[in-house]
């Protein structure tokens, strides 16, 4: 069963289109994440959902009912921000219960929302606390709370870990795929941190100019990315681009870089004769002796070493052109050596080099 749904949605800000004509289906219980850089529409779209920006065109349903032009507290979501938004002279009990009780809840069943909330996000010590009292962590817990209280059907988050620290954003990232776990309703998060993404959704909307580029699970984006922009928004580090020319084989050639592609599982024709880039992704470069048993084997010479703890980022030269790979921090690489490379074309990616489109 579909949770949320938007049709032909568009949202113009005088002449400017921030969304154009954006169709979505989330569906009941699903984790969803709006990915993309700034300015790409993600928070606006959100918005759309939350009934904060009126659209231009198009409809919003929630559990099958139209809400595009309802208010806010209407449309049965709980929205968490970027910014904690906490009442400072309340302490956190009364943040918690204070929409509750606007809107004239009797006592007991504010007093047993709150207490499950509280028990939910483990902040059962911080109730009698004030926001000045608090952590940023425990900010964001209470943030997460106060939408937990209203027992909705959908959860909204505005990038809620921007503005922690690498160490509590990790935490808190657990535990918000944990509450989804628990409480199965349908969440929809936008970030721009990949990471965030990759680890927290059933599926990702990768988002550039007010249009989706692709929807699909976490694994199927970063292994058959549709396009350019979407194979580079996604891994960390990032893919290998290489420019060259698809020639009859298929073959992939570059300067002095001549690639089989026999391999290669093609979406649309071969293309031959196009300019093409070839992309692979660092993690899929071996080295060594476990680098001749790949079907495309090169030697190259160590420019820089990156050490990154668990693993090292190497880099080197391709065809002439920049490219990298990540070994074992075990792996003794130092710069000026001369190492064998190897991968398989079979889980590269052919992009246009015109459309950007995968081929």
């Amino acid at each position: 069963m579909e949770s949320v749904i938007v049709k032909d949605l568009s949202l113009n800000f005088g002449a400017v289109k921030v969304l154009n004509s954006l169709n979505l289906a989330i569906e009941q219980g699903e984790f969803l994440v709006l990915l993309g850089p700034s300015g790409c529409g993600k928070s606006t779209l959100l918005n759309c959902v939350a009934g904060l920006l009126d659209v231009s065109a198009g409809q919003i349903f929630i559990n099958g009912k139209n809400v595009t032009w309802e208010e806010p507290k209407d449309r049965g979501i709980g929205m968490v921000f970027q910014s904690y938004a906490l009442y400072p002279q309340m302490s956190v009990a009364g943040n918690l219960s204070f929409g509750l009780r606007v809107s004239g809840m009797p006592r007991d069943e504010i007093d047993k929302r709150v207490s499950r909330a509280a028990e939910v996000l483990q902040i059962e010590s911080l109730l009698n606390r004030r926001p000045a009292a608090l952590s940023g962590g425990q900010r964001q817990r209470v943030a997460i709370g106060r939408a937990l209280v209203r027992d909705v059907d959908v959860f909204l988050f505005d990038e809620p870990l921007s503005n922690l620290d690498a160490k509590l954003r990790s935490e808190l990232r657990v535990e918000i795929k944990r509450l989804h776990q628990r409480l199965k309703n349908t969440m929809i998060y936008v970030t721009h941190d990949q990471i965030e993404a990759m680890t927290l959704a059933d599926r990702i909307a990768v988002m550039k100019g007010g249009v989706i580029q692709q929807l699909d699970t976490p694994q199927a984006i970063y292994s058959q990315p549709v396009n350019r922009f979407v194979a580079g928004f996604i891994g960390s580090p990032g893919m290998n681009f290489l420019d060259g020319v698809l020639a009859k084989g298929p073959v992939f050639e570059a300067d002095g870089l001549t690639v089989d592609l026999e391999r290669y599982q093609f979406e649309s024709t071969d293309g031959t004769g196009r300019t093409v880039q070839l992309g692979i992704r660092p993690e899929h470069v071996l080295i060594g002796e476990a680098a001749a048993a790949m079907p495309h084997t090169a030697e190259t010479a160590v420019e820089l070493v990156e050490p990154m703890g668990s693993d090292t980022l190497v880099w080197t030269r391709l065809g002439g052109q920049a490219f990298a790979l990540r070994v074992d921090a075990e792996r003794a690489v130092r710069d000026g050596d001369t190492i064998r490379i190897g991968f398989d074309p079979a889980r590269a990616s052919i992009f246009d080099a015109v459309s950007g489109e995968r081929l």
